[in-house]
Parts: structure tokens; C-alpha cells; sequence
């Protein structure tokens, strides 16, 4: 049973739902012939059919994007050692930035600094932090402090 995978989105869409209907059988032979090798022997259908339909989606339209791949690999390797491995951006805001911003009729300012964010004299770890210092709270009681 020769697959051929298609380059249009419809027909990457039609040949994932005819994977809902295949035999275990297909879809063993399936994965064979998309991934060139054995299929794991305890794997489930619902899970088979899901790495059948990334396959086909990869094929057809594109992988990952190396930098993807490469913190993937960061981050199994740190798995496989036990290591804790933090998957957060990078800052964008360089020390010395200076933030303003009007919030009902009152301008606040925020400098950034190297160990975190300076509001009204006192640091905080995050610019969430300070959000939550001027704005209201979500059930209407007002957090605004006045430090």
C-alpha cells in the first residue's frame, strides 16, 4: 500500500481523516512508509493516528523551525540528565529603559533595571508585578496602592 503524501492543505485534510477509519493493520504499514521504520509495539491508536497526522502535516507543508528543534534538544537533554532547564524569552527591555503609562487619568513610570523593575522608589521582579500594583482587580476592588 504505497502513499503518496499530497502538498494541498485539503488533501493533507482528507488524508488525515481517512486515518480515523484505517485498520491497525494500515496504519502500522503507514507509519513504515512515513517514518521508515517499525512502529512502537505498545503504542495506542489514538497516538498512532496523531504522530500519522503530524507526519503527514510535516511532509506536506514544512517541520519545525531549527530554532524549534534546537531548544527541543535543549530541553531533553536537561530532561535526561534531571537537570531543571528554564524555557523562558529573553528579555526584551534593556536596563535604563524608561516605560511610561497613563492608567485613568494618572501617568506612571517604570525604569528597568539589571536585577528586575523599579515602580514609585520600590524593585519588583516583573512588570506583571507592577500591573498588578496600579490596576484594578478583576471582581471591581481596586489594587492600586499608594506607596
Amino acid at each position: 500500500m504505497k502513499h503518496k503524501v499530497s502538498s494541498t492543505t485539503s488533501a493533507v485534510a482528507n488524508e488525515i481523516a481517512a486515518l480515523r477509519q484505517a485498520t491497525p493493520a494500515d496504519l502500522k504499514e503507514r507509519w513504515r512508509a512515513l517514518y521508515c521504520t517499525e512502529p512502537p509495539r505498545r503504542i495506542s491508536r489514538d497516538l498512532l493516528v496523531r504522530a500519522l497526522a503530524y507526519r503527514i502535516q510535516e511532509k506536506a507543508l514544512g517541520g519545525l523551525k531549527p530554532s524549534t528543534r534546537r531548544l527541543l534538544a535543549k530541553v531533553a537533554a536537561a530532561a535526561s540528565a534531571h537537570r531543571p532547564m528554564r524555557v523562558a524569552p529573553q528579555p526584551t527591555l534593556k536596563p535604563g529603559t524608561v516605560l511610561l503609562r497613563e492608567w485613568h487619568g494618572t501617568q506612571h513610570q517604570v525604569i528597568v533595571r539589571e536585577d528586575g523593575i523599579v515602580f514609585r522608589g520600590k524593585s519588583y521582579k516583573s512588570l506583571s508585578e507592577v500591573a498588578y500594583r496600579i490596576t484594578p482587580a478583576p471582581s471591581g476592588r481596586g489594587r492600586a496602592s499608594s506607596d
